[in-house]
């Protein structure tokens, strides 16, 4: 695609004031309207928060690389415009900043991933939207069948050096329904290409796609898939987001948009799919036809098993191609933390953790984190006020007791409500002056476990044994430590005269004041 086009199709969209909110300043902060993967890129150029690159990068290994290092340094979105032999661009690096995913939600860029997350959980408790048959269809533009289908005529990149091969679903979401509900479900499952119009799809255990694979298998029939590549960024975050079965990603998706998300019914498969989207692969599962695929640099850090070592997995039979007129390619580096995809998996598991705990009645809660550096899976934080004695032990058992929780989370820290869940230097500082090991560390030996933790030896990885820290003071305790404060009076006297030290700029103090401060009590 030549330079001017890529510019043309995703040129700064006007802001929309009706969206708009108070941001921290006070000052009004308007926030672009998202409905694809176009109007995502246009809102982050807008905001400068993207980078084109217009000098030529080889797929193979090349493009994965100088999208991680830009990741290691929380750099910008990337638009490769010149990929080697191809004239499709690709997008990588979308989510690595917090302010890049608020934009995705048509949130305040300037919000924590935590309140990000609480935006989240708040829409989600409200009753959900439905998605909307359309008859605009843009990703119908171009239908490619037979001789005509080649995955290779995408740029998949070739990510790490031990790859099994090219992958063309890491930023992807399949979709499969269940054949005797109509639930449809989007799930976010790797893809490696394995022949011109067959990908394998590592479709995990008790996944809710492996729930209708094993439908369709006792059945005798093959089921329906299609793989979305490149969409309205929600739809992304949400497929590969933890909710309950027979629950619709696409009512997720409306919900967290406040609007319908445009769909419609293909008449190939019967899949209601995404009218956006830039790629849409259709498509069958043979339960029959399973094929060694892999290794892969996964979002551990770490390769998967080599492709004999591993389960085989499904084949994905593309039957037919859809795209939109200059489509854009979107990929994922995954590798170690924290890549996108941990920030990915740090919002929506952070958010349907809080939302899992608030549906459950957990009272008191006042933050829920899980962080990306714990590869947005593994490790869980909550705040909350306590109410009772054994409170912060309900709270940590509560967690992985969850939809969101009881699928790899090898552990829980609770502190208490004068910490940020977010705040890991406050974390640490809790674990270390109220943390007891012997009365505050519980062992469970036995919680569902991911296939891809490499802490486990890979024979034995469908269960995890699990911990959690109780880093809150006991409730109980009538005799219970004094903790040190500044005086506040003292302190904003000091924030009004900090120019006046010699120091250069804004004091920072009226952000610290609340937190190094005694509370001042309520009236």
């Amino acid at each position: 695609m030549r330079e001017a086009q890529v510019e043309e199709l995703t040129r700064p969209a006007k802001a929309h004031p009706e969206r708009a909110t108070k941001d921290g300043t006070g000052k009004r902060a308007e926030h672009d309207r998202i409905d694809d993967l176009r109007s995502f890129i246009a809102a982050c150029e807008r905001q400068g928060e993207l980078q084109r690159i217009k000098a030529e990068v080889d797929w193979n290994i090349e493009l994965s690389h100088v999208s991680k290092v830009n990741e290691e340094q929380k750099g910008p979105a990337l638009l490769y415009e010149n990929v080697k032999g191809y004239n499709i661009p690709v997008l990588t690096s979308a989510f690595v900043t917090p302010a890049r995913l608020a934009m995705c939600l048509e949130q305040d860029p300037s919000l924590s991933m935590c309140q990000i997350a609480r935006k989240w959980m708040e829409l989600t408790t409200r009753q959900h939207i439905k998605p909307q048959l359309t008859d605009d269809v843009p990703v119908r533009e171009n239908i490619l069948t037979g001789d005509q289908i080649d995955l290779t005529r995408f740029p998949a990149p070739w990510f790490y050096p031990e790859d099994g091969g090219r992958y063309i679903g890491t930023a992807v979401f399949l979709v499969t329904q269940d054949p005797e509900t109509g639930w449809t479900n989007l799930g976010t499952y790797r893809m490696q290409i394995l022949d011109r119009d067959v990908c394998g799809v590592q479709i995990i255990k008790g996944k809710h796609a492996d729930f209708m694979f094993k439908q369709y298998e006792a059945r005798g029939e093959v089921m329906p898939v299609a793989a979305v590549i490149g969409c309205d960024p929600v739809l992304f975050l949400v497929s590969s987001t933890l909710v309950s079965a027979q629950t619709d990603e696409y009512d997720i998706a409306s919900t967290l948009r406040q609007r319908p998300v445009p769909i419609f019914k293909s008449d190939l498969t019967g899949l209601k799919l995404p009218a956006r989207a830039e790629i849409i692969l259709e498509g069958y599962i043979d339960p029959k036809d399973l094929r060694p695929e892999g290794p892969f640099g996964e979002y551990t850090g770490y390769y998967s098993g080599n492709a004999n070592e591993e389960w085989p997995k499904p084949a994905f039979k593309v039957q037919r191609i859809l795209h939109r007129n200059n489509p854009i390619f979107w990929a994922t580096t995954v590798g170690k933390p924290v890549t996108d995809t941990h920030m990915i998996q740090s919002l929506n598991r952070t958010a349907t953790l809080w939302h899992d705990l608030e549906t459950m009645r957990v009272p008191g809660i006042e933050g829920v984190y899980i962080p990306p550096e714990a590869c947005g899976r593994f490790w869980a934080i909550v705040s909350l006020r306590q109410k009772y004695p054994g409170h912060s032990n309900h709270a940590g058992n509560a967690v992985i007791s969850t939809t969101t929780g009881h699928y790899g989370v090898k552990g829980v820290i609770t502190v208490d409500h004068d910490i940020a869940a977010d705040d890991w230097a406050r974390v640490m500082w809790a674990l270390s002056t109220r943390f007891d090991p012997k009365r505050s560390a519980q062992i469970i030996d036995r919680g569902r476990s991911t296939p891809l933790d490499p802490g486990l030896p890979i024979e034995a990885r469908e269960i995890v044994s699990r911990v959690i820290l109780d880093a809150c003071t006991p409730f109980e305790w009538t005799k219970k430590p004094v903790e040190i404060f500044m005086d506040r009076t003292v302190l904003r006297k000091v924030s009004d005269r900090w120019n006046e030290y010699g120091f250069k700029g804004a004091s920072p103090v009226a952000e610290m004041i609340d937190r190094l401060t005694r509370p001042e009590k309520k009236k």
